[in-house]
C-alpha cells in the first residue's frame, strides 16, 4: 500500500499528501495528477535536453517496444529470461522488501523479479519519463497479475522521501539522460544504508552495431558518439564497487553498496 509518508515533492523535497485524484504539496498546493495507472510528477512539455529527446523516442516506439525486444531476445539470448538474468542476478532480493526500478520502461523486469524472490511478494514501485512507456505498464502488470506503484517522473529528481528503498536499481536509459551523475546521486539517496544498488544499459557495442542501424532509432544516436563513463560517476565512498559486462558485452552492469 502506497503511503504518503513515502513521497516527496520534486521540485521542492517537502512531503505529500495523497488525495482522491493525485497527490498534493500542502505547502505550495502544487497537485501532481493521479493519470489511469500512475502519478504524473511532470509534464512532459517541462522536459529538457537530452530527457526531451529521448521521451519522445519511447513515447513513439512504446507500442512495439515489448514485441520487438522479444523477438530480439530469443534470436541473440535464447530467450527473455536468458538476457534478464544476466544483470537482475546481481540484485540482493527477500521477500516483503521495497524495491524501485528507475526507468522502467514497459515493466518488462518485474515478472523476473517475483521469480528471484521464489514468488513471496515484494512491494515494486517504476518511475519512467515516458507516459507511452508507463501506459504499455498498466497493461502488463494487469496482464500479468502483478501489483506495482507506477510513477511518471525525471529520474534526477526522485519524488520520494531519503532512504526509503531496499533496492533500487536502473536498466537502460541512463547512458542518454541529460544529467547520469544527478540520477546515480538519487538512486543513492533513495536507498536504505546497507543497500547494494545496480546500474545495467548498453555497451558502446550495442549502441553502434544494433541501435545505428535501425530505422526507426537510428537517428537518435549519432554514430561515433561516446556512451558516458558511468563507472566514474559512482560517488568514491560507495563501497564494494564492481563492473562488468553482460549478455555478450552489448550490456555492462554495475553493482555498489551504500554505506
Amino acid at each position: 500500500m502506497l503511503h504518503d509518508q513515502l513521497l516527496r515533492d520534486p521540485n521542492t523535497y517537502e512531503e505529500l499528501k495523497l488525495e482522491g485524484t493525485g497527490a498534493v504539496n500542502p505547502v505550495n498546493g502544487r497537485q501532481y495528477p493521479w493519470r489511469q495507472g500512475y502519478f504524473a510528477f511532470m509534464e512532459e512539455a517541462d522536459a529538457a535536453g537530452n530527457n526531451r529527446k529521448y521521451l519522445e523516442l519511447y513515447n513513439r516506439i512504446a507500442r512495439f517496444y515489448r514485441l520487438s525486444n522479444k523477438f530480439y531476445f530469443v534470436l541473440k539470448f535464447g530467450g527473455e529470461r536468458s538476457y534478464r538474468e544476466q544483470f537482475l542476478s546481481s540484485l540482493e532480493l527477500r521477500g516483503g522488501q521495497r524495491v524501485l526500478e528507475t526507468s522502467v520502461g514497459s515493466g518488462d523486469n518485474f515478472p523476473y523479479l517475483n521469480m528471484k524472490t521464489e514468488n513471496v511478494k515484494a512491494e515494486l514501485y517504476g518511475l519512467d519519463i515516458s507516459s507511452g512507456m508507463l501506459k504499455q505498464a498498466v497493461r502488463n502488470l494487469r496482464r500479468w497479475k502483478l501489483e506495482a506503484h507506477l510513477f511518471q517522473g525525471n529520474a534526477e529528481r526522485l519524488p520520494f522521501q531519503d532512504n526509503s528503498f531496499d533496492c533500487v536499481y536502473h536498466v537502460g536509459g541512463i547512458n542518454v539522460f541529460s544529467d547520469p551523475r544527478a540520477a546515480v546521486l538519487e538512486m543513492i539517496r533513495v536507498a536504505r544504508p546497507g543497500t547494494r544498488l545496480m546500474i545495467a544499459d548498453e555497451t558502446q557495442k550495442l549502441v553502434n552495431g544494433t541501435y545505428g542501424k535501425v530505422p526507426v532509432v537510428k537517428g537518435y544516436f549519432a554514430e561515433g558518439a561516446d556512451m558516458p563513463e558511468m563507472l566514474g560517476l559512482i560517488p568514491p565512498e560507495m563501497l564494494e564497487v564492481a563492473y562488468k559486462e553482460v549478455c555478450k558485452g552489448l550490456m555492462y552492469c554495475i553493482t555498489f553498496r551504500k554505506p
